[in-house]
C-alpha cells in the first residue's frame, strides 16, 4: 500500500479530512502531517513537512491544502526534487501528472468542493507521467533546479 504525505493549514482542514477518508477508501495510506484542527496556523509549517517528505524519498507523493492551495504549491516548489501542481479542476489534475511527472498535488480547501476534490485526488492518483517530450523538458527543468542549487553554495 502506498503511502500519501497530507497536510493542511486551517483554511484546508476540512477538505484535508475528507480526502483522508476517500483515500483509505481508495486503498492508500495517509501520513498527516497536521493541522489537527481549523485554529489559525501557518501554512509553510505544514507544506515544509510534506515537501521534505517527499524531497528526500520518504514517500513518493504527497497532498498539500491551504485555503486556496497557492501558498502551499509556493512553498513545496522551494524543494529539490519536487514538483508541486496547484489543480483546480479533473483536467489541470491530469496535464499536472501525465506532462509534468508532480509528486506533489496542492488543492484549496475555500476553493474546491469536496466532491471535486475526490475526483482530481482519483485522476491525479491514476494518471501516470507520459514520458517522450514531456521527458525532455522534465529533465531541463531538473538541470535548471541543479544549476540554481550549484550557484547558491
Amino acid at each position: 500500500m502506498e503511502n500519501i504525505a497530507i497536510a493542511s493549514d486551517h483554511g484546508g482542514f476540512e477538505l484535508k479530512e475528507a480526502i483522508k477518508r476517500f483515500l483509505d477508501r481508495e486503498g492508500f495510506g495517509c501520513i498527516d502531517f497536521g493541522t489537527k484542527d481549523d485554529e489559525s496556523v501557518d501554512y509553510p509549517d505544514y507544506a515544509e513537512k510534506v515537501a521534505s517528505s517527499v524531497s528526500k524519498g520518504e514517500v513518493k507523493r504527497g497532498i498539500l491544502v491551504c485555503g486556496t492551495g497557492i501558498g502551499m504549491s509556493m512553498v513545496a516548489n522551494k524543494f529539490p526534487n519536487v514538483r508541486a501542481g496547484l489543480c483546480h479542476d479533473i483536467y489541470t489534475a491530469k496535464m499536472s501528472r501525465e506532462h509534468n511527472d508532480s509528486n506533489i498535488l496542492t488543492l484549496g480547501g475555500r476553493v474546491t468542493d469536496i466532491e471535486q476534490a475526490k475526483e482530481i485526488v482519483k485522476t491525479w492518483l491514476n494518471t501516470e507521467f507520459a514520458g517522450g517530450r514531456h521527458k525532455r523538458r522534465l529533465d531541463k527543468l531538473m538541470e535548471i533546479e541543479e544549476r540554481i542549487r550549484k550557484s547558491l553554495s
